[in-house]
């Protein structure tokens, strides 16, 4: 039997949140039907796309079905909307289904924020996008608050990130209710290089030390993150950056807080654990991020860890 997927569509909602999920459960072939909900008929989205033939909120939802919570362009004033408002209180009304097991919750960014406000994440251990965690606390303080997660799963609620971990948390849904080969197969079609797990980090090493403004710093940094298993030398990175060695070195203390080699073995050790997880042997994953062996990437990753 099909899955009914309910996506609640509300003014201003982040078109990836719904579209990249919608196009992932898709994917699975037949095992999917989706709809659209919510207390208008016609929204306009965070890109001025208006989408249409939204069906009114039902007053339950069938058994075994799922229902996902986009998040909104800017949380701080689109959930407390006449629609949003209509939207919380029909949320507050499938309280006991979702509690029950009877509906799947699948929050998306800063739809963890509806939910919470819904009263749906009490003592439920969830994330949402590190910009809006603060705001997430705040309405659910009975919440346990992932930082830093990709996505969160507790029972039959769901949450990720936002914005590209939806496309995560929708495969990761695959993977639960229709089995890994499915959920892979998906992935493979939409070309994701990489299917990232709930214990993957937000901030990534490509992203964690680039708030910064020092050209310098970004010229090394760029041709680390194209060849990570390359195995640099101090002077070769300097070059590529076009300052001293040792100018190099107190740069990255100074501005990133972190040593050139540890940022560098930062990036071959994200690289490792992703294709460990995808399922290759350690040795093929250390060789593949340029560790020299699994025995060189054990110790190091033992040493940052």
């Amino acid at each position: 039997m099909q899955i009914p997927v309910r996506f609640v569509t509300l003014p201003g909602m982040m078109a990836l949140d719904l579209t990249g999920p919608a196009e992932t459960l898709a994917l699975a072939g037949d095992a999917f039907a989706l709809g659209y909900i919510g207390p208008l008929a016609c929204v306009e989205s965070s890109i001025g796309l208006t989408l249409g033939n939204i069906q009114p909120l039902p007053e339950t939802l069938p058994v075994g079905s799922l229902l996902v919570l986009p998040g909104v362009s800017d949380s701080r004033w689109q959930f407390d909307t006449p629609e949003a408002k209509t939207t919380l209180h029909w949320l507050m009304r499938q309280q006991p289904a979702i509690h029950r097991g009877d509906v799947r919750l699948m929050c998306v960014c800063s739809g963890a924020i509806l939910a919470a406000k819904a009263g749906l994440l009490d003592n439920v251990a969830c994330t949402t996008h590190h910009e809006v965690l603060a705001r997430l606390k705040a309405a659910a303080p009975a919440a346990k608050v992932q930082e830093n997660r990709i996505f969160v799963e507790d029972g039959n609620i769901w949450s990720s990130a936002g914005i590209t971990s939806g496309i995560d948390l929708a495969l990761h849904v695959i993977h639960r209710l229709c089995g890994p080969q499915q959920a892979l197969q998906v992935a493979r079609e939409m070309v994701v290089w990489f299917r990232r797990t709930g214990n993957d980090p937000q901030l990534s090493p490509w992203l964690q030390y680039r708030n910064h403004q020092h050209p310098a710093i970004h010229r090394a940094q760029d041709a680390l993150i194209t060849h990570p298993e390359k195995a640099w030398s101090l002077e070769a990175l300097a070059a590529q950056a076009h300052v001293s060695p040792r100018h190099l070195s107190r740069l990255f203390r100074q501005q990133l807080g972190i040593s050139v080699l540890d940022y560098h073995h930062a990036l071959r050790l994200a690289i490792a654990q992703q294709r460990i997880r995808q399922g290759e042997s350690q040795e093929r994953a250390a060789l593949a991020a340029g560790f020299s062996s699994a025995r060189q990437w054990r110790r190091v990753s033992q040493r940052t860890s």
